[in-house]
């Protein structure tokens, strides 16, 4: 995607959600890769800084910001932050999730099915609304969301989880439309597919993860993306 002398993210700032690990870690090595500055936020902080020192160490910048999105005011105390460092934000790529144990509907566990809701709905819309001032002074601000199959295409035992990507899009697919004709503000929807994670492996145990992309392709996709630019409301499934 870049090399040394190219830097198509040079100056942009990037925010990456679910960055400790997996897809999120990996987008956030390539943007800053691409040259931007990229913020990472997730719960775990000893992982939060072994990213970070993964991409100081190949010559980026980045800020570690430790968080629970799930917690109140944890996004408004996080944007307030931020906005005091910075008067933009370019680039927003909506990684975190939850995934509750796979069950049937009549035996979902409320707590976490809360925990879902919390994490892949209430945090994106107030990720959404905290930064919405910050993307939109941007000269084309960017959010990418990351969807599932599920969430367009329920099967069963899925519910839980199936439910709240639906959401998820949803409120995506909403600001997208809202801020299309008032702002170069760009929405797209990533389903990043079948990759070796740590969240599939907890949903298909007994799959061979050799048989997977890597987080790194999804990551290559993601950042090429952002850095050719997109109409909005993009969709696409990374193959």
């Amino acid at each position: 995607m870049t090399t040394d002398n190219v830097k198509p993210l040079a100056g942009r700032t990037a925010l990456v959600t679910g960055a400790s690990r997996g897809i999120g870690a990996a987008t956030a090595k390539e943007l800053a890769a691409a040259g931007a500055h990229v913020i990472l936020v997730a719960r775990k902080v000893k992982a939060l800084e072994e990213v970070e020192d993964a991409i100081h160490a190949a010559g980026g910048t980045s800020t570690i910001a430790p968080l629970d999105l799930t917690e109140p005011d944890s996004v408004t105390r996080l944007a307030t932050a931020i906005s005091g460092r910075w008067q933009t934000l370019d680039i927003m790529v909506l990684a975190a999730a939850y995934l509750p144990e796979l069950t049937p509907l009549s035996q979902i566990e409320p707590k976490q099915f809360n925990q879902a809701l919390l994490t892949n709905v209430v945090a994106t819309h107030a990720l959404i609304s905290a930064f919405d001032p910050m993307l939109r002074r941007a000269e084309a601000g960017r959010i990418i969301g990351l969807t599932s199959s599920v969430g367009a295409a329920p099967r069963p035992y899925w519910g839980a989880y199936s439910s709240t990507k639906a959401a998820f899009e949803n409120l995506l697919e909403t600001y997208a439309a809202e801020v299309e004709r008032l702002s170069p503000l760009r929405v797209a929807i990533i389903d990043p597919g079948a990759t070796r994670t740590e969240m599939r492996a907890r949903a298909y145990p007994g799959e061979d993860a050799s048989t997977v992309k890597p987080p790194e392709t999804v990551a290559n996709r993601l950042v090429t993306l952002l850095v050719d630019g997109f109409d909005s409301l993009h969709r696409e499934r990374v193959s």
